[in-house]
């Protein structure tokens, strides 16, 4: 059996909005969610995607959909895609005119005391300092 290839869609948000919007902030965290999601229905993520306000037809969102290497998107939320994108209706139907699936796997997004939020922010604010994230 062939496996299901997914493309998580994550939305770039600057740190400034860590704060107010830290799961949208944390793109790793909008990833694993993604991953987790994937890896429950026996599915393989193929590709990560980090977009802010990108168009629904940019062909850096479709190559790999036309190249054959995925079969459908998924995003942690609702409000990931409308981050990432400029229309998430006409993501939709682009999505439906061409055929792939896209999924919302995260309707309650987790809660990020001040712990959470200072690790968020230590690993996007030293990535060229060798920092791994843990």
């Amino acid at each position: 059996m062939d496996d299901v290839r997914v493309a998580a869609i994550a939305s770039l948000t600057p740190l400034e909005e860590l704060d107010s919007e830290p799961f949208l902030v944390d793109t790793r965290g909008q990833h694993a969610v993604c991953a987790r999601w994937a890896e429950d229905r026996g599915y393989v993520i193929a590709r990560q995607l980090l977009f802010y306000g990108i168009r629904p037809d940019h062909e850096a969102l479709w190559a790999d959909v036309e190249d054959g290497s995925v079969d459908l998107f998924v995003a942690a939320s609702e409000r990931v895609l409308a981050r990432a994108l400029t229309s998430v209706a006409g993501f939709r139907a682009e999505c439906e005119r061409r055929g792939v699936r896209l999924e919302t796997v995260c309707p309650d997004e987790p809660v990020y005391d001040a712990a959470a939020k200072a690790g968020v922010h230590r690993r996007l604010s030293m990535p060229t300092a060798g920092y791994d994230g843990s």
